[in-house]
């Protein structure tokens, strides 16, 4: 019998070993969100500082704390989560793709399109799996939602605004630090990127207002992009404080993605005659299960892209968020 990589030969799921790189919030979400993914498992964590990364092994039940990144990746995994800064994200993702690993990352991949092309080409050079950690398409509602659309459709979408601006993160938090490429553009843009370049395609131009803070980190940007099927108005802020909800247009209605719109769970899709639909799909384990297990099955399925979360959907995020931060004067150290 023909056993393909999706099964062992009991019939069973193929199993994946994780590895963590950077214990943080981010990774914390993930390994929630992993105890809902079949036959994947949390079996090493690595972290710059050794009591972070045991606490977290602890929290998780991880089996092992390595001492050293180089140790993460001599060890018995299948697949690297990267959760650390942005500021590591391509040093660590290059490193680990070289060392035979299959890679998530977490958003933003890398600090700017230039950095994020040289990851995908050692992703190309050594056969492995590369996937910017993007969560919402793979939602319940989100999938829902364009299957709605297509059966009912509202036409195409030709507009999306969408932003969320958080003013009640602590001083210590990362989005405050330029050396940890900090800011709202690159803390909280992608996700507005992402539902731009999703619906409306690829980007031609932008034009971008916004304002630095004392630390040199974007605090406040406003940025309308033009695409090739539309426009979109985005925010992102760290400054002040905003409702994160999103809307599609399109000629014979729009829909409203409910706050947190990120964690898409509720919809309501407007129509020209008056009509309503109201769309409800709550979400389980905090919601990267979700992308986390697309990403297992493509480790299974033997492909190196995600069909969803392609590279050259990455890279335009890059250039977006790159566009607005050029704009407004914002550079990271190393860049």
């Amino acid at each position: 019998m023909e056993v393909s990589d999706n099964q062992t030969q009991s019939g069973n799921l193929r199993g994946i070993r994780w590895g963590v790189a950077g214990p943080g919030r981010a990774s914390a979400r993930f390994a929630q969100g992993l105890e809902a993914v079949e036959a994947a498992a949390l079996t090493a964590v690595w972290g710059r500082t050794p009591a972070h990364a045991q606490a977290y092994a602890e929290r998780f039940a991880v089996p092992q704390v390595l001492a050293s990144f180089d140790g993460l990746l001599a060890s018995d995994i299948d697949a690297v989560y990267v959760g650390t800064h942005p500021d590591t994200h391509a040093e660590i993702c290059r490193a680990a793709l070289a060392a035979g690993k299959h890679v998530l990352c977490e958003k933003p991949a890398a600090l700017n399109e230039r950095e994020l092309a040289g990851v995908l080409a050692v992703a190309h050079r050594h056969g492995r799996l590369f996937m910017e950690a993007m969560k919402p398409p793979f939602f319940p509602l989100y999938r829902r939602l364009r299957a709605h659309l297509a059966a009912d459709p509202i036409g195409p979408v030709g507009y999306v605004r969408a932003g969320h601006a958080d003013s009640t993160i602590g001083p210590d938090y990362p989005l405050h630090f330029p050396e940890l490429a900090g800011g709202g553009i690159m803390g909280i843009g992608p996700y507005e990127a992402f539902l731009a370049l999703d619906w409306l395609g690829e980007l031609k131009r932008m034009q971008t207002m916004g304002r630095v803070g004392k630390t040199g980190v974007d605090t406040l940007a406003l940025f309308q992009s033009e695409h090739e099927r539309g426009m979109a108005q985005l925010h992102t802020g760290i400054d002040l404080l905003s409702r994160g909800d999103a809307v599609l247009s399109a000629p014979q209605g729009y829909v409203l993605l409910h706050a947190n719109w990120w964690n898409p769970a509720r919809a309501t899709v407007y129509y020209a005659n008056g009509r309503q639909v109201e769309l409800d799909e709550p979400f389980i384990a905090g919601g990267f299960n979700y992308e986390t297990d697309h990403f297992c099955g493509l480790i299974r399925g033997g492909l190196r892209e995600s069909p969803e979360i392609t590279h050259k959907l990455s890279l335009s995020m890059a250039r977006l968020l790159e566009s607005a931060r050029t704009a407004l004067g914002v550079r990271f150290p190393g860049e």
